[in-house]
């Protein structure tokens, strides 16, 4: 992942490394106040010459679909099969402090999918008379901007009710971090997908020769998971309830990173030597990920890539 807060000076590079050292995607963010997903997509696409780019996710609210199509479309056509889209529905917080949380959440998105997939396609998508909260009238693009190919469209989303609507209208899933192999196994049950479903999992990564020292700089990265948003990820868990307990001992998420036990730590980040994180991989495919994306974590996020690159 490119994280989001990293100097403009060193995106590029930091994107040209990952494409030398071999990763097969980089995925980038679109959070509120940080830099937008498009953009960042467009400019590490032109920058590499190798990676998949992943966007995940873009907020169903903040954009007019058919304005999205187009965005999505042109990268599409300049770097043919090179491009993931996901779409969510953003965090509710977030969207409703730019008014752009919807009556129904659902029920946009998946308007939105089903839009944005005929649009690409170069359909006509027409809404006309459906209240629906998706309006186009006879919308197309010009056949000079339709891709040769759709790329994939996937969801990020995480509730039961948006994971089955995700198995209904996208092409896989994208699992916010701590992504488990319970959480795995469990999110694709509510999918219910009826055909190929990618899934497509984050999760906090720090890999060093030194376990102790890659246990301690992951922690870091797991400060937020105790907040009541996360508990989806972690309800599969045996230790969910005792984690939840935790949380609420502690005053300080910081505290709370600091006294999770190891084997949580473990169990919930891509970390320790090199072999241990390969092991940790392995079980996330075999639970049916097929995009493990690691996060980096730690002061200097270069040095951690080159210490990631270890499980390649």
């Amino acid at each position: 992942m490119l994280p989001r807060d990293l100097d403009a000076a060193r995106v590029l590079p930091f994107a040209r490394r990952a494409d030398e050292l071999g990763f097969d995607e980089l995925w980038v963010v679109e959070d509120l106040g940080f830099r937008g997903g498009i953009a960042q997509a467009a400019a590490v696409l032109a920058s590499t010459s190798r990676l998949r780019v992943g966007i995940g996710v873009l907020p169903a609210g903040a954009r007019n679909v058919a304005f999205t199509a187009m965005e999505v479309a042109t990268l599409a056509q300049l770097f043919p099969g090179r491009l993931d889209v996901g779409l969510g529905h953003g965090m509710p917080a977030w969207m409703r402090s730019v008014g752009q949380w919807p009556t129904s959440p659902l029920a946009l998105l998946e308007a939105q999918f089903l839009a944005l997939a005929d649009l690409l396609r170069g359909e006509v998508a027409d809404t006309t008379g459906s209240g629906g909260p998706v309006r186009l009238d006879a919308v197309r693009l010009d056949p000079s901007a339709v891709p040769d190919g759709v790329p994939p469209l996937l969801a990020g989303v995480r509730g039961p009710r948006s994971l089955a609507l995700a198995g209904r209208v996208a092409d896989g899933t994208v699992l916010a971090e701590p992504t488990t192999p319970e959480y795995v196994r469990d999110a694709l049950a509510r999918t219910g997908a009826d055909r190929p479903h990618r899934v497509v999992a984050y999760n906090a990564a720090a890999v060093h020769p030194d376990e102790a020292v890659a246990l301690a700089v992951a922690r870091t990265g797991l400060e937020w998971i105790g907040e009541p948003d996360w508990a989806p990820h972690l309800a599969p868990l045996p230790f969910a309830a005792d984690l939840a307990a935790l949380r609420r001992d502690c005053g300080t998420r910081e505290e709370f990173a600091r006294r999770l036990p190891e084997e949580w730590v473990r169990r919930l980040a891509v970390t320790g030597t090199p072999a241990a994180a390969r092991e940790r991989l392995a079980g996330l495919f075999a639970a049916g990920v097929t995009s493990a994306v690691l996060i980096p974590v730690g002061a200097d996020p270069e040095e951690q890539l080159e210490q990631l690159a270890a499980v390649l």
